[in-house]
């Protein structure tokens, strides 16, 4: 089965950290519903099916629920669409009418970009929602029918203390959410905050670092387990979509700056609306294989689970230079005992080390086997 990602690319503003593709000009919605209408139909014939839609962006919340609804059932349609549709959204650009419209769409999932209970915080990260509005809009989302809703939350964030932090997780596993994703916050080059030096509010690397293993001690406390590196859910109430990009399964993006990865090959828009808009949805560029044995390693690492080597349709040899490169790792306390490669709390936090070492292993050693 296939997941759907649609990038909407709109936003009332644009926040000093943030480096994903988006426009505060709202004035295209229409024609850009339209133009993902037509790609979305481009694949009819093909017999695709689709299990998950996820509306990212941008602010999917700033495009009219009916719109939103068109291409829910333009992918029904398409795709045979059939499981879990979720919606980003900021707490401050929703309302009941909005939310009970997208619902009577088809979504049943909705994802607030909350960040913060902290109202110095949220100043700070120029965010236009009060906290008390958060729990405003879980509120109006349970009323209009959505089950299933989630929580974002920003560490490393100007202000943001060990005090705060515990404040904000206490209200948000109060709102009765059962996800919450928590991101340590990586200023950008280009990007306002980095321009305007606001590193130096925020926590240093060894504070932030701290911030990240207490959200994951206390997220657990409160009954949410860790199943990726950033995301955290209660029972059954994992991102089923998400799951789809860490375990290296087939999805189709569409709109600006959207990935894909289907029957084995990788492929994505450009940022820029004006060219997507002009290209009728057709300027996708080809990036390759993808979905590899080293590819599904790499990915894998992200999750709590981890990876089972065998798995990957590796030789026994390969698997056990693997597992000898691992060692290291293993009594540090980065990775967890066993024949599943899984990294600890502490191990997500120099990821990108540990799995660069270990793809440096698999592409010198294992490819030659």
């Amino acid at each position: 089965m296939t997941g759907l990602y649609i990038h909407i690319p709109f936003c009332a503003s644009k926040c000093g950290y943030c480096d994903f593709y988006s426009v505060t000009d709202r004035s295209g919605r229409r024609a850009y519903a339209d133009t993902v209408l037509r790609e979305i139909r481009s694949y009819a014939g093909r017999g695709l099916r689709a299990d998950s839609l996820y509306f990212g962006g941008g602010t999917p919340s700033m495009m009219e629920a009916e719109l939103l609804g068109e291409m829910i059932a333009a992918c029904r349609e398409v795709f045979a669409l059939e499981g879990e549709i979720t919606a980003e959204a900021n707490p401050d650009s929703v309302s009941p009418g909005w939310l009970s419209a997208l619902r009577k769409a088809g979504a049943n999932r909705i994802s607030f970009g909350a960040q913060s209970a902290n109202e110095k915080e949220l100043a700070a990260l120029g965010r236009r929602h009060s906290a008390a509005r958060i729990g405003e809009a879980v509120r109006e989302a349970r009323e209009a029918g959505f089950a299933r809703i989630s929580l974002d939350v920003m560490l490393g964030i100007p202000h943001q203390g060990p005090e705060s932090l515990h404040r904000t997780l206490e209200s948000f596993a109060a709102a009765g959410v059962g996800h919450i994703s928590a991101y340590l916050l990586k200023i950008e080059p280009g990007t306002p905050f980095a321009r305007n030096g606001m590193q130096r509010l925020c926590p240093d690397e060894d504070a932030a670092a701290d911030l990240y293993l207490q959200t994951v001690r206390e997220l657990a406390r409160m009954g949410f387990a860790q199943y990726e590196i950033s995301n955290f859910a209660k029972p059954g109430e994992e991102c089923r979509h998400n799951l789809k990009y860490w375990q290296a399964e087939d999805y189709i993006g569409f709109g600006p700056a959207a990935h894909s990865l289907l029957e084995g090959r990788r492929f994505y828009h450009p940022r820029g609306l004006d060219a997507y808009l002009i290209s009728g949805g057709t300027n996708t560029v080809d990036d390759g294989p993808g979905g590899g044995p080293a590819e599904r390693l790499m990915l894998g690492l992200r999750l709590a689970a981890g990876v089972d080597l065998r798995k990957l349709g590796l030789p026994e040899a390969a698997c056990a230079r693997l597992q000898k490169r691992a060692d290291s790792f293993r009594r540090a306390g980065l990775m967890r005992a066993g024949p599943l490669f899984c990294l600890t709390p502490e191990g997500f936090l120099v990821s990108n080390a540990i799995i660069g070492t270990l793809l440096d292993e698999f592409e010198e050693n294992v490819t030659s086997l």
